[in-house]
């Protein structure tokens, strides 16, 4: 079986779909379907497949994510992603779901441009980008040089 044609099986059984219907839609034989199903949990009667998935996200025996199963440690917090990968895909996705602080939104200007910029969670931030930084610490003498020698090129 391909990878596509795994996510799809998961999906259409997730959505409540038979393993004989699965098979027609994609080709398969319907104990090629039924095999993976059994192997990554989606087996039993296709309605509860579907809560029985919404349950184990939540106690935390699936990735929230891409829905594989996760190995919980014996201590510490209870994971709720499977990698680093799906746990940085999901905040992408899901950035209405983080609780920010008005605590943590510090307002600065920038020692180089005078702009007012706020920063969340970064109390030692200084500059408002990484270019007025570089050019802050590292440009100052030479942007005077440059200068220097544009107007001296312009009146040659």
């Amino acid at each position: 079986m391909l990878a596509e044609e795994k996510e799809k099986t998961r999906e259409l059984r997730l959505k409540g779909m038979g393993y004989k219907g699965i098979a027609a839609l994609l080709g398969l034989s319907r104990d090629s379907v039924r095999g993976f199903c059994k192997r990554n949990g989606l087996d039993g009667d296709s309605c509860v497949v579907a809560l029985n998935v919404e349950e184990k996200v939540k106690q935390n025996l699936l990735c929230v994510c891409c829905e594989k199963p996760i190995k919980q440690k014996g201590q510490g917090r209870t994971r709720k992603f499977c990698s680093e990968e799906c746990r940085r895909q999901w905040w992408k996705n899901n950035q209405d779901k983080r609780n920010k602080k008005e605590t943590a939104t510090y307002k600065y200007t920038c020692p180089y441009c005078g702009q007012d910029f706020s920063i969340y969670g970064n109390k030692k931030r200084k500059y408002c980008s990484h270019n007025c930084y570089i050019r802050d610490r590292f440009w100052r003498e030479e942007d005077g040089i440059q200068e220097t020698a544009n107007r001296f090129t312009n009146t040659c």
